[in-house]
């Protein structure tokens, strides 16, 4: 399928979606999402696909949503549509999915960065939830993600004074998983990526499943729900590859069942 604001590829078993709306600096609406809907339920869909990562241009990841489509909103026919409400399809991607950032990340872009598994930034990146500066607040999930991830004193800074912070303090307060030059970055992601999808794909899904548990439920229920999954995991054939592959000393072949 051709789309008009992304740009959809394989690298291998890794699929690279990047966000294509130049004119405006990537900035989030119904039109992309709808795009991203669509070529991420090919790609959870695709068995050949083990990884997904998310990218945008270098001098934007994405700026934030689209201000001139969010300046129609009216009380009434936002809550009824439940606007934004639409993203919570692309979090709940059950893969893999990696965000690659460079340059500005802002609003809904540093949400959207947040809804990926981890982010790997480029030196230039610059995140922040400047929507207090419209007279708005975030809307796709930055008081909640930010919160759980980089906790409340980072996350009450950001949505209450719309600052920006760098890679560096984005990787110290726990936003980012790990910084590369700008000029590796795609290469970066794509590799990380690659290396997920060499695995078995239900291992690492109920790995990401496991994790995201821990942020709903308390820490007893979440050791049961790991425990559990664990177990269900000696019921996969590549359970038993990649055993008997360590014993005899030797590359596993996954088939991922």
């Amino acid at each position: 399928m051709a789309y008009d604001t992304i740009i959809v590829e394989k690298r291998g078993e890794a699929g690279l979606i990047t966000l294509n709306r130049p004119k405006a600096m990537n900035a989030l609406n119904k039109a992309l999402l709808d795009e991203m809907i669509d070529a991420l339920a090919a790609m959870r869909d695709d068995a050949k696909i083990g990884a997904v990562v998310i990218t945008g241009s270098q001098k934007a990841f994405a700026a934030g949503a689209d201000i001139k489509e969010m300046s129609e909103f009216a009380f009434a026919s936002a809550y009824m549509h439940d606007a934004l409400g639409g993203w919570e399809t692309v979090a709940g991607f059950p893969k893999p999915m990696i965000a690659a950032v460079s340059g500005y990340a802002l609003g809904g872009g540093c949400e959207l960065a947040a809804m990926c598994d981890f982010i790997i930034a480029g030196e230039s990146a610059k995140f922040g939830q400047p929507e207090v500066t419209l007279g708005i607040m975030p809307g796709m999930g930055g008081t909640q993600r930010l919160a759980r991830s980089i906790g409340k004193a980072k996350t009450m800074d950001l949505c209450l004074t719309g600052r920006m912070m760098d890679a560096e303090e984005a990787e110290r307060c726990g936003l980012v998983a790990r910084i590369v030059p700008d000029t590796e970055l795609i290469e970066e992601a794509i590799s990380a990526a690659q290396k997920i999808a060499s695995f078995s794909l239900p291992s690492v899904m109920m790995a990401k499943e496991t994790i995201n548990q821990a942020f709903e439920t308390g820490l007893a229920e979440g050791l049961r729900f790991e425990r559990r999954l664990f177990h269900a995991m000696f019921a996969l054939e590549d359970q038993s590859e990649g055993m008997a592959a360590f014993i005899d000393k030797r590359t596993p072949s996954f088939r991922n069942r």
